[in-house]
């Protein structure tokens, strides 16, 4: 088996790397430390020779903060890393992949695919992350992910050959754009002779072919042309709203719908957890069907619906209270005077993005209709809070005062549960 496929080899090795871990755990940092480089051409990878790009593969810990200009909150995770081809791809621990009715526990699942091809790589600042030995990269199309790996040996040897890699692409780059020219320039002298012969389109039409396919275009460019859904999990709230011409999301609105029409009445309809693999399926169904019907019979258990709004919710990269208005609410709650603290919340509420102020307002008018329905469902005010407070308000960074912190984003949701009409009193 070769780096030809690198999604086998990164099974294979991470399986081994499992196994001798379990039955020799006071050898983990000597397998993970010492994960041996391959190359298909034979080469050393610490010898960059022209036309071969360098290949590794070894454990990392890494962490996504900017997704195509979008500032991401910090997850660190332990991660197969491979590089190939000029590709750095990062996978999922299988241990930790989501279950379902097709998981298997020994497959081994990309998490994030870098193009290096125009990318850049430097020692990440100390206000970056509070880790040592921190890498900083950054792609063509905005994306950015910190690297870290305790060991310095280790994470110097990534860097080098991470930067080779780099320059190599860059070099590539260039040779073709020169070859380009020459092209050109011999295209150029034949498009001369075939006029002649009435042969000129023909040979610009080759030359626009050749270029077309020698140029691949980038992931974001795919997008814009639509070749290329984009998911509504997970997705920026404004990004999202901003593709269906919307203020608040079409699967936002279409659960809320199908809530009120049959759960009402269903008890703990959002305390009770519903089933994890239907719930992921209709997470696909969403992120790849515009036409979505919630009331397909296979979206009977409203506790799946309820569960899917949750997760939706928890996966927005930025929480319907963003990151840049936690502590203002927190100051809000904090107040003594109850006016006053209903007045500032209402001004907070006012002054946020329209998107999160009409998926906000839309939201908990569901909410206290779930509640107006108490006696039946035993949804409370306290409880609701209870369920939504972490989920819709969180703090960019944790901290030590993640209890203290859990306390006051149950409260303000409570709040403004309890004060709706006064805080979303049109101006």
């Amino acid at each position: 088996m070769t780096l030809s496929d690198p999604g086998a080899v990164a099974l294979q090795i991470w399986n081994t790397v499992s196994i001798l871990q379990l039955f020799f755990p006071s050898h983990r940092r000597h397998v993970s430390d010492n994960t041996s480089d391959a190359s298909s051409s034979g080469n050393s990878p610490e010898t960059p020779h022209h036309g071969h790009l360098l290949e590794k593969a070894g454990i990392l810990n890494k962490t996504k903060v900017v997704d195509n200009g979008k500032k991401l909150r910090k997850n660190w995770s332990q991660s197969w890393t491979v590089l190939h081809g000029g590709i750095l791809t990062f996978h999922k621990d299988p241990k930790s992949a989501p279950s379902g009715p097709s998981s298997k526990s020994n497959q081994i699942v990309p998490e994030y695919t870098v193009d290096l091809r125009g990318g850049t790589l430097m020692w990440a600042a100390k206000d970056k992350s509070s880790k040592k030995n921190v890498l900083e990269l950054k792609t063509r199309n905005g994306s950015e992910y910190l690297i870290q790996y305790d060991t310095d040996s280790i994470i110097t040897d990534w860097h080098k050959i991470l930067v080779d890699t780099i320059r190599q692409l860059d070099q590539d780059h260039f040779s073709e754009e020169d070859e380009d020219d020459g092209e050109n320039d011999k295209d150029r002298k034949r498009s001369l002779r075939s006029s002649q012969s009435g042969d000129a389109d023909q040979g610009r039409v080759r030359t626009k072919l050749r270029k077309f396919l020698q140029r691949r275009p980038t992931l974001q460019s795919v997008k814009e042309k639509g070749y290329i859904k984009d998911a509504v999990f997970g997705c920026h709230l404004d990004t999202l709203c901003h593709r269906e011409n919307t203020t608040v999301p079409r699967f936002v609105e279409k659960c809320i719908r199908a809530v009120e029409r049959r759960g009402l009445d269903v008890d703990g309809i959002y305390r009770v957890s519903g089933n994890l693999a239907v719930i992921q399926r209709l997470r696909h169904k969403a992120d790849h069907d515009d036409n979505l019907d919630l009331e397909d019979g296979q979206w009977e258990e409203i506790h799946v619906i309820t569960g899917a709004l949750k997760l939706f919710l928890r996966e927005m990269p930025e929480p319907l209270f963003p990151f840049s208005f936690f502590y203002k609410f927190i100051a809000a709650i904090k107040i003594s005077d109850y006016g006053q603290k209903v007045s500032y919340m209402q001004d907070l509420v006012r002054s946020l993005p329209l998107p999160n102020h009409n998926t906000m307002e839309v939201l908990f008018r569901h909410l206290r209709r779930v509640i107006e329905h108490g006696e039946a469902n035993r949804m409370s005010v306290q409880s609701t809070a209870i369920v939504f407070g972490p989920t819709l308000l969180r703090p960019q960074t944790e901290s030590a005062n993640i209890t203290v912190h859990m306390v006051f984003q149950n409260q303000i949701v409570e709040l403004i549960l309890n004060e709706f009409e006064e805080v979303f009193k049109p101006r």
